[in-house]
């Protein structure tokens, strides 16, 4: 059995996994300002990047949340990602030319940026960094595992209850219309649910 926490996935609590988590955030943090950096404070949906915008920063979240989302064919809005206070938003951008999706600012939020070039010849030249590189976005593949599960079940009482669980409760009424799109919901359902547990 593997008592690892970095590398147990066995369990799929987040309270499992919330040590490495803020350790996590700590040496990513330490890393990112490290580097020549510069911080932006962003409004309550406001764009972060749009989706085919050449990468040129990589972003640490200091405060607020943003959210990464692809727009479908139909116009559905599906998010990707969550990304609060000591997330690194669309790392996965460090190994590409051009965003593949929009981020915006979920509420007001601060970030550091540091050039993508900056972070990649880290990566390449700093195998301390990259072992921690990869154990973050080890620790984000699990999250998106989690995410999955929550967009996989068929009701949006099911949806939301799992994701209570995950989040711990709901935000203020003025962010459930980024729960809604975080749950696969139309913001009137979601709303309807809520009402109905009020009931």
């Amino acid at each position: 059995m593997n008592d690892d926490p970095v590398l147990s996935d066995s369990c799929s609590c987040t309270a499992c996994h919330e040590p490495v988590r803020n350790d996590m955030i700590d040496i990513m943090r330490d890393w990112f300002h490290s580097l020549p950096h510069q911080q932006h404070t962003y409004a309550d949906d406001q764009y972060l990047f749009r989706r085919d915008d050449p990468v040129q920063s990589m972003f640490l979240i200091e405060a607020g949340s943003a959210r990464l989302v692809r727009t479908q064919r139909g116009g559905g809005v599906v998010v990707l990602q969550r990304a609060s206070a000591g997330s690194i938003l669309a790392e996965a951008s460090l190994f590409t030319p051009t965003y593949h999706c929009d981020a915006m600012g979920s509420e007001p939020v601060t970030a550091t940026l540091v050039a993508r070039h900056a972070l990649r010849r880290l990566f390449l030249t700093n195998p301390e960094f990259a072992q921690a590189w990869v154990m973050h976005l080890s620790g984000e593949v699990r999250r998106a595992r989690r995410r999955a599960e929550i967009l996989s079940l068929r009701t949006v009482a099911e949806r939301l209850d799992a994701w209570i669980a995950e989040n711990g409760k709901l935000p203020d009424k003025g962010r459930w219309k980024s729960v809604a799109m975080e749950i696969a919901a139309s913001p009137e359902a979601l709303y309807r649910e809520i009402a109905r547990r009020r009931d």
